[in-house]
């Protein structure tokens, strides 16, 4: 991995066996980042993806390995518990342009991944909510 930081934006270049959301949090322990929404586009050869069933308040993961092109990377950075919180989503297609995505949980890059880091000064934790059943955004 590598990247450069611009004032308030960071350009990353994430290369070919690295994972993506232990990259992420590694670039905003490294920058002291705190808030910040991510996107990025690339290629990913294995990638594990969840969605969250409402009900049951529980993940349930996909995993897929080949040939992935990126179709959309974002989310958000933020902290809880004082410490680095990343809440991203993919979609990623194969050859022939199905598409697979949700909660993103895992993705090794398979050629490489261009992520942008936009930092917003602020501050915006998460607190565990029992009632939905995941960690929301807190404002206080």
């Amino acid at each position: 991995m590598e990247y450069k930081r611009f004032e308030n934006t960071v350009f990353a270049r994430i290369d070919k066996g690295e994972e993506i959301v232990e990259t992420l949090k590694a670039i905003c322990e490294k920058e002291d980042i705190t808030l910040a929404y991510v996107n990025a586009i690339g290629a990913v050869g294995d990638v594990t993806v969840g969605v969250f069933k409402t009900a049951e308040k529980q993940y349930y993961s996909n995993s897929f390995n080949g040939d992935f092109e990126i179709v959309s990377l974002s989310g958000t950075v933020t902290q809880m518990n004082k410490e680095h919180y990343s809440h991203l989503h993919m979609s990623v297609g194969n050859e022939k342009g199905e598409v697979f995505g949700g909660h993103l949980n895992k993705a090794v890059v398979s050629a490489t991944c261009e992520m942008v880091i936009n930092i917003v000064n602020g501050k915006v934790s998460r607190r565990f909510s029992d009632e939905i059943g995941l960690n929301l955004f807190d404002f206080d």
